[in-house]
């Protein structure tokens, strides 16, 4: 390896003006991370997500899962999810995430991609519960997948291919100046399943 174009890479911001969004690309092996995507896939206590629209209660295809060092609650799509504590393996991501990022977390929320059909729409994580212009650090396992960003006024996009086992920090005024989607793709069958490490406001 490389280390000092892995430390350069990890220092280019993705975002041309108004926000930073650095891609760190793999930060382990490939047998470690198809062993933690076993894991997250058999031993998480996933849900179908669920959204509030229009009065209408939707339920999405995509699986999610909010996990915590306390049992925060944290509402978007106008719902409200509390938290479950920490497991081991959950723990030791977040550790090593921290050493990698140098920013610090207290909470996960988890997202399972069963294939390339099911993705995100645009939007910004600019909930009341996350800590203002905090930075958010999520990390893929699985298929990789396209994740792409737009400037809310400009309409200019940027995007970037998520490996497996890879690593990705949105922080500062992203989510105020950007939005950022998952798009479906017919040309993925296999499962993702994406961890956004945040910190709630106590």
């Amino acid at each position: 390896m490389d280390l000092f174009n892995q430390e350069s890479k990890e220092n280019v911001n993705l975002l041309p003006k108004d926000g930073m969004v650095n891609y760190f690309g793999k930060i382990m092996p490939t047998t470690q991370a198809l062993s933690y995507l076993e894991y997250l896939l058999n031993e998480i206590q996933w849900k179908n997500d669920v959204a509030i629209i229009f009065g209408k209660r939707i339920e999405t295809k995509r699986k999610v899962a909010w996990y915590a060092e306390e049992p925060f609650e944290y509402t978007y799509s106008n719902t409200t999810k509390t938290a479950l504590p920490w497991t081991k393996e959950l723990l030791e991501l977040k550790e090593f995430v921290e050493m990698k990022s140098g920013e610090t977390f207290n909470s996960c929320l988890l997202n399972l991609y069963h294939n390339g059909s099911e993705g995100m729409a645009w939007h910004s994580d600019g909930e009341t519960d996350l800590k203002k212009n905090g930075a958010i650090a999520s990390v893929s396992f699985g298929a990789e997948r396209k994740f792409a960003f737009k400037h809310k006024v400009t309409k200019e996009t940027v995007s970037q291919v998520l490996e497996n086992g890879s690593l990705l920090v949105m922080k500062g005024i992203t989510q105020t100046h950007w939005v950022h989607r998952l798009p479906p793709t017919k040309l993925v069958s296999k499962p993702r399943v994406n961890l956004t490490f945040r910190t709630i406001v106590r």
